[in-house]
């Protein structure tokens, strides 16, 4: 690919500008309700500028920076999953005919392409893992894979990491390796630029059609020290090359009771979890019976119905469901998927309302292996 080249603000808005007249629907950061979510974007001035975020276990606030940047936040509330896939889909709508007959709908698959904007490098890593769950395997997701289709992705290097954040310990930040069309570092000393690498042709293309500059040697050198201070600056850690072996090991453990005499069951770290795909399907009429519609939705392993089996439940307590999830997340995902499907984000102990830590509980099972001998 091209070398680097550098864009001030008016070629970041000459990006979203180029990326619009292409018929993308920009996606990208932005505050709503005293939280970053992820939204549609139109300009610049939507972008979270100067805001920062405080995060620790069972802990969320924005906080404001003492600089204009426009990604000087660690992560946003939600990743990019329900962009691709949504918390509530509708899969089709019916509706009684005059005649006594009934007629359905398929809801529509196509939209107008992607292009996200400020993605995280763990939240591009997320979007892989749903990549090869739900569109690489022989039943693929339509839906997941339609939306996906033509996504044109602006990912961005992560300087300022939360305290929840483990991304360097998974191999998946701070900085953006692969799946991106463009990668974004934003430089803040002297002028505000950004310095954009082009990962696919195509991206290499937008660029070269933008307003850039050449990239100094200190461009690259100033990106290469905010990588470098971010991973230094990480606020948790995981040991990831026993994983699999310590939760098998643990399924017995009495930590998990330990677990469970915490956690709610509230399903918060699965709601915010960017690789958690497990739905449900919910069917709404109307009072009159005249029109049905069929959803799918998210659901969690979290909650006991999810398990129910006749008028059984095979994961009755609350330990059994947080031992289910860290340990498929951690464990049993690398032999159904070949990866891991934990990318570091931190957003299950920002969101736990009990403040669990998922490396403070692995860390937990792995000294109490140890100490066993």
């Amino acid at each position: 690919m091209a070398e680097a080249s550098t864009l001030n603000l008016r070629g970041l808005q000459g990006l979203i500008d180029a990326l619009r007249g292409r018929g993308y629907r920009v996606m990208g950061p932005t505050v709503r309700n005293g939280a970053i979510i992820i939204d549609e974007v139109l300009s610049i001035d939507d972008l979270p500028r100067g805001v920062g975020d405080e995060q620790d276990a069972g802990h969320y606030r924005l906080t404001r920076r003492d600089d204009d940047a426009l990604f000087g936040f660690a992560a946003p509330m939600q990743s990019a999953k329900p962009v691709f896939f949504p918390a509530d889909e509708l899969l089709w709508h019916g509706r009684r005919n005059a005649d006594e007959g009934f007629s359905v709908e398929a809801a529509p698959t196509t939209q107008p392409p992607v292009a996200l904007l400020g993605v995280r490098s763990c939240d591009l890593a997320a979007v892989g893992i749903h990549d090869v769950v739900l569109t690489s395997r022989a039943l693929i997701d339509p839906r997941y894979a339609s939306r996906r289709e033509g996504t044109f992705v602006v990912a961005t290097t992560c300087a300022d990491p939360a305290g929840t954040c483990f991304c360097a310990s998974m191999g998946t930040g701070p900085k953006p390796q692969a799946g991106y069309d463009i990668a974004l570092t934003e430089l803040l000393d002297g002028e505000h630029r950004f310095l954009a690498e082009a990962g696919t042709p195509t991206g290499e293309e937008l660029l070269a059609c933008l307003q850039t500059s050449a990239t100094t040697a200190d461009d690259v050198t100033a990106a290469q020290t905010l990588v470098a201070q971010a991973v230094a600056g990480m606020g948790r850690t995981m040991r990831t090359d026993d994983l699999r072996e310590v939760l098998y090991e643990g399924v017995e453990s009495p930590h998990w009771d330990d677990v469970a005499s915490r956690c709610l069951a509230c399903q918060n770290c699965t709601m915010v979890c960017p690789t958690c795909f497990c739905t449900s399907v919910e069917d709404v009429s109307d009072l009159a019976g005249d029109v049905d519609e069929r959803h799918r939705v998210w659901d969690s392993c979290f909650s006991q119905e999810y398990s129910r089996l006749h008028t059984n439940f095979v994961r009755a307590s609350t330990g059994s469901r947080y031992r289910q999830w860290i340990t498929h997340k951690l464990g049993a995902w690398n032999d159904q998927f070949g990866m891991s499907g934990c990318v570091g984000c931190g957003r299950c102990i920002t969101w736990c309302p009990a403040a669990i830590d998922i490396t403070a509980e692995v860390a937990a099972l792995r000294d109490e292996q140890t100490d066993r001998g």
